[in-house]
């Protein structure tokens, strides 16, 4: 761990350490009085017995080498002399913080997880003979600047909510199922409650996905951050079967394109949703049912569930998970060379928000369609006699799916993602 201040947070029993590392995550630490034993059945402090009791030979001189001479210690100037806190760290919010998530990550767990809070990792006793060919998918991720708005409005749980849903739905898209998360926290100046509110969002995230929040890190930044200032990353493994992997080797012209609406803006093109709403009352509703604020920080919609349930009821080819670049720049990550996307743009309105952004800014029509999902979170990819199904399964899960478009052969001039109906260009 890495950083100064409250550092990790992981299940266990871990030390709260001087230089960043208060741990946080759901495994025990591995122990050398034979609690924990190795795949094999044998324990590990058998294992390590025997280079224990050389390197206990060497310090008191009994070894072939010569004795461990002791360190000079530093006395420190005297007891009034500076303390970490005088820095800005202060080590005894850090332990304040982890005392406060304990009940939090029992919420969002698994069965596969060993341990509870305060050791150095997280332990996921991962089952590989349920599996054929088990391969790991692994994916990171953060919220970005929407995290700033949530500092503005002292409004923090939503965007843990965010930080799960970036990094689980770029897992599930694979065909994988989540398994289990870390996160980073960064922090200007270490506020208890700020930090659990931002934990809770987390666990509750991941909870939602089924995916077990094992641990993660708080790290306080003095003088890097301003002291109200954080910032978030997250990191989650799952698990599909090597013959079960999606994508555009499976995608075929003549698949049907099946969107699953977003929540609104989910956590992408914030740094140009912040220059639009520049000077604007944040309390204000502007039109909408809630404030605008609180519309803005509307918590990412996590699909994980949805598709893995989707995987089951139909056959699916691919999935996009609609973030930075809009439909334009991720759509073409699931086709095979020399095909097209074609959306029908009439087969759906642009969410209010959307709409309010475009006009108040204003924001040419493509550059919205690149900045944001336009009201497009997931694309599932199947082909044409499994559309209805797909479409049902998820209906009877309350998505309200729709038909998007359709693969088509490419020509070489031809753009990888056209838009088609009377509103393309005028909405």
């Amino acid at each position: 761990m890495t950083g100064d201040g409250s550092g990790a947070r992981s299940p266990d029993g871990g030390e709260q350490r001087a230089d960043g590392g208060e741990p946080r995550s759901n495994g025990d630490e591995s122990r050398s009085d034979g609690g924990e034993s190795r795949s094999d059945g044998e324990p590990l402090a058998d294992e390590l017995r025997g280079e224990q009791g050389q390197a206990d030979a060497l310090r008191d001189g009994r070894g072939s080498g010569p004795p461990t001479p002791a360190r000079d210690v530093p006395r420190g100037r005297d007891e009034a002399g500076l303390s970490y806190a005088d820095a800005g760290v202060d080590l005894d919010a850090a332990d304040r913080s982890v005392a406060l998530l304990s009940g939090v990550l029992e919420r969002a767990s698994r069965p596969e997880v060993l341990g509870g809070i305060g050791g150095f990792g997280g332990l996921f006793a991962f089952d590989a003979r349920r599996y054929e060919q088990p391969v790991l998918v692994s994916s990171t991720d953060g919220v970005g600047t929407k995290v700033e708005l949530a500092r503005q409005l002292g409004v923090l749980e939503g965007v843990g909510r965010d930080l799960v849903a970036m990094v689980v739905d770029d897992l599930v898209v694979t065909g994988a199922e989540p398994l289990f998360f870390n996160d980073y926290v960064s922090v200007g100046a270490l506020d208890p409650d700020r930090v659990a509110e931002l934990v809770r969002g987390i666990a509750a995230g991941c909870a939602e996905a089924n995916c077990a929040l094992v641990g993660g890190e708080t790290a306080e930044h003095p003088g890097l951050l301003a002291p109200d200032a954080f910032d978030l990353a997250g990191f989650g493994v799952g698990v599909v079967e090597r013959d079960e992997i999606l994508g555009s080797h499976r995608v075929e012209s003549g698949d049907v394109l099946l969107a699953l609406p977003s929540s609104g803006l989910h956590s992408n093109g914030f740094s140009l949703v912040r220059r639009i709403v520049a000077g604007a009352d944040l309390e204000a509703t502007y039109g909408f049912d809630e404030p605008l604020g609180q519309v803005l920080l509307t918590p990412t919609r996590i699909h994980t569930a949805d598709c893995l349930a989707l995987l089951e009821a139909a056959t699916v080819h691919a999935l996009c998970h609609v973030t930075g670049g809009g439909l334009p720049g991720n759509l073409p990550r699931v086709l095979p060379e020399g095909s097209a996307a074609v959306l029908d743009v009439d087969g759906w309105s642009w969410p209010p928000v959307f709409r309010w952004l475009a006009e108040r800014g204003p924001v040419a029509e493509q550059e919205m369609w690149r900045t944001f999902n336009c009201g497009v979170g997931m694309v599932a990819v199947v082909p044409p006699e499994a559309f209805e199904p797909a479409r049902d399964a998820l209906r009877a899960r309350g998505v309200e799916a729709w038909r998007l478009g359709v693969v088509e052969p490419r020509d070489h001039d031809d753009p990888p993602v056209r838009l088609v109906g009377r509103s393309a260009g005028r909405r």
